[in-house]
């Protein structure tokens, strides 16, 4: 048994039937992509409700889903009825500009308002709160609903109302007296010998308007506004933030240090890893992702550019300069080359939704480890070993340094990453499982599909602590499908799974593409 989300899951029934749901912002045909448009983020927050994209623009784009506000009773009601439980649905909400180009002076180098992470906050009397970042600054938004009135019609009393100037018949003659035009005053009243009356000025009296609103309409529109900015406490880019389960703070990572925040505090964080070597010529590796464990508030996890993964307790010391366990694959490659290194360097790296296990993508793999298991990843799944006799043209073009993320289902029975051609592949990761299923971000997802021979079955595995290689049945060349090409200018790099269901978000370029099984 594999522990899942929340306990203990038994094997998959099979491969799940992806099928098309929405996509938002597709291109027609010939369409020239804008730069600024292309997707470089997406984040489903904890209930799976809303769905939130950052682009290369500096915009931060929040969808809502829909089908769960128009259902009439609980799920459990709608499985006992004969209407079936529909599929998520989403629809656009809002959009802010998060970043905006900017100048370092001192270091003379331009900082892109490119989004490079989102997270999701702890909802809050009705407002959702999200932190997203650049390569330098991090910033904390609250997006609430703010009503608004409109009046369409107002009824106007015309026996009552007076035009402009006029003053009522019935008004004291003394004070008529007093009045000029535009509000003057006698001269009387501006003399420098003048005195109040004791007994004071009569009662003003005002022309009587009455105004009844016929029609009103009570609208609701989603206003985001910034509440933090965190600056200035990163030299090199930002590649990670990930918020901490205690609610209160989170982390940031760049390439060579990792910084603790309070998210009520912005002028202040505290370095709890620095990899930083005192002469920069030692330097052999860095930081590419780091993440907070999912419940406990004292332990997170960073991955770096040599393929290893460690963990680290917050409790041991004030900066962890030493890790509490360290994950990496200890089996040898067939053969090393120039592009050993460049290959092994982890993108990404996910925690299962219990805490157990972390998922972690290199450029050519994806791998499960345990963390109750430093020996070595109790699966890996081949994403890209097709690509193996192209390296030297993929590092000619620099696609070897892409980064491509990955994510894992809420129940922890599947895990998915992107690749290239707008390819993005389901790898099962339950005890005995063989499902491998790679479709396309398009709305036939299925339509590279060819029939592939029936692989042997394999005894059962009573755990799954049981080393599991799997995908490298994929042809020596091709996209995993049969395919001959592949396109590398078109790359999956970004998607994201639904916290609860069977759903997929991913990145085309400037279109997601939302999928369901």
């Amino acid at each position: 048994m594999m522990k899942g989300g929340g306990g203990d899951v038994g094997a998959s029934s099979g491969p799940l039937d992806w099928r098309f749901s929405q996509v938002f912002g597709e291109r027609s045909a010939g369409e020239e992509v804008q730069e600024v448009d292309i997707i470089s983020a997406i984040e489903f927050d904890k209930s799976g409700d809303h769905l939130a994209t950052g682009d290369r623009g500096g915009r931060v784009v929040l969808f809502e889903r829909t089908d769960s506000k128009n259902a009439s009773g609980g799920r459990k009601d709608l499985e006992g009825s004969d209407c079936p439980v529909r599929h998520p649905e989403f629809r656009y909400k809002t959009e802010f500009q998060s970043h905006e180009p900017e100048f370092d002076y001192l270091k003379s180098l331009e900082i892109e308002e490119k989004i490079n992470k989102i997270r999701w906050s702890q909802t809050a009397n009705g407002a959702l709160f999200l932190l997203s970042t650049n390569d330098k600054t991090i910033k904390f938004w609250k997006v609430q609903e703010k009503k608004i009135k409109k009046i369409c019609d107002i009824n106007t009393d015309s026996s009552r109302t007076l035009g402009n100037g006029s003053v009522p018949s019935s008004t004291n003659s003394n004070v008529t007296d007093s009045c000029l035009t535009n509000g003057g005053l006698h001269d009387k009243y501006l003399c420098n010998d003048y005195s109040f009356p004791p007994e004071g000025f009569p009662s003003l009296q005002l022309p009587a308007v009455e105004l009844t609103p016929v029609t009103t309409s009570h609208e609701t529109s989603p206003v985001a506004r910034c509440r933090r900015v965190y600056t200035h406490a990163h030299d090199y880019h930002i590649n990670s933030i990930s918020n901490n389960s205690d609610g209160e703070t989170f982390i940031s990572a760049d390439d060579l240090r990792i910084n603790l925040w309070n998210l009520e505090i912005s002028n202040q964080s505290f370095n709890i890893v620095d990899v930083k070597p005192a002469n920069m010529e030692d330097l052999t590796e860095v930081i590419t992702s780091a993440e907070f464990h999912p419940t406990h508030c004292n332990t997170l996890a960073y991955s770096s550019s040599k393929g290893s993964i460690r963990l680290i307790d917050l409790r041991q010391s004030a900066l962890c300069d030493s890790h509490s366990k360290l994950f990496e694959d200890t089996a040898t490659p067939a053969s090393r080359s120039f592009f050993t290194e460049i290959i092994a360097s982890v993108s990404d790296i996910k925690f299962a939704k219990g805490g157990r296990y972390i998922l972690s993508r290199d450029y050519m793999t994806l791998k499960l480890w345990d963390i109750n298991m430093d020996s070595g990843p109790v699966s890996t799944f081949q994403v890209h070993e097709h690509l193996r006799p192209k390296l030297c043209d993929l590092y000619e073009n620099d696609s070897i340094f892409d980064k491509f993320e990955c994510c894992l289902s809420g129940d922890g029975l599947r895990v998915a990453t992107g690749s290239y051609s707008n390819l993005f592949r389901v790898f099962g990761v339950s005890p005995g499982s063989t499902e491998t299923t790679t479709l396309e971000a398009s709305r036939n997802p299925m339509r590279r599909q060819v029939t592939t021979p029936a692989r042997p079955s394999r005894p059962s595995l009573s755990s799954i602590t049981r080393v599991v290689r799997r995908g490298a049945e994929s042809p020596a060349n091709g996209d995993g499908n049969g395919n001959n090409s592949f396109d590398h200018t078109t790359k999956l790099l970004h998607l994201a799974w639904h916290p609860t269901e069977n759903s997929i978000a991913c990145a085309a370029a400037n279109s997601l593409y939302m999928y369901y099984a």
